[in-house]
């Protein structure tokens, strides 16, 4: 299983990246769940992890945009696209409905390696899960708007997780969660094995919106490492 941590700016990025996160992904935690950092912030931070750390895959959220406002969500992928990172993020509402999966479609034909993160507050409907798994893109990640309230399985019962793994798989696609994760969130993580783990609030002094620290991140990188190490268990039925 590998590391997403999300950092706001280029000396977090390093510190991640020095740290052994596997993934950067750019966003303003104090903007919201996804939230989005200037276009400009994100060209500034994918120059110095191309120089420093160009081994790391880079990720960056669009922001929180509301989900009928599909035309700026699409003007938005395009800017951030454009500034050089290697996947988009853009949340999706796991109930949204029909205009959800109506997104979905459009970001499927966009020219851009774009990730969906689904939104998993309520669950995720399976006509929007089929409906993501149909597209062309390189991954899934469910996560949740909610940070304050525990972490993606206080939200959404292991065994509904791990049937959007099974499907995502099924489907050729990596799949990530996210989600408010912790350290203590670790066996459930290793009997799931998600290609991918992304965390914030465990990596921070304080709360999400704070400062990264980068011992932080050693020690959660090490915790993986070592829980990997152990023969994994099925998921929770």
């Amino acid at each position: 299983m590998r590391m997403l941590v999300s950092v706001r700016d280029g000396s977090e990025a390093l510190r991640a990246a020095e740290a052994g996160a596997d993934f950067i992904d750019l966003k303003e935690p104090r903007a919201g769940a996804l939230g989005g950092l200037e276009p400009s912030q994100i060209r500034d931070i994918v120059a110095v992890l191309r120089r420093h750390q160009p081994r790391v895959t880079i990720s960056a959220t669009i922001g929180d945009l509301p989900i009928d406002a599909a035309d700026a969500i699409l003007r938005q992928v395009d800017a951030v696209g454009q500034c050089g990172v290697d996947l988009v993020k853009v949340g999706v509402p796991g109930q949204g409905g029909a205009a959800a999966c109506d997104l979905l479609r459009r970001l499927g034909a966009t020219n851009w390696q774009v990730v969906p993160v689904l939104l998993a507050d309520a669950g995720v409907a399976a006509s929007l899960l089929a409906t993501a798994c149909a597209q062309p893109f390189p991954a899934l990640m469910l996560d949740t708007q909610g940070k304050t309230a525990g972490s993606l399985f206080d939200f959404m019962p292991v065994k509904d997780v791990a049937e959007v793994i099974r499907q995502a798989r099924t489907a050729g696609k990596l799949i990530g969660l996210a989600g408010a994760l912790r350290e203590a969130d670790l066996p459930k993580l290793h009997a799931l094995q998600p290609d991918f783990a992304g965390f914030r609030s465990a990596v921070c002094d304080g709360a999400r919106t704070g400062e990264l620290v980068g011992e932080k991140v050693r020690g959660l990188r090490r915790a993986i490492a070592h829980d990997c190490a152990k023969p994994a268990t099925p998921a929770i039925a």
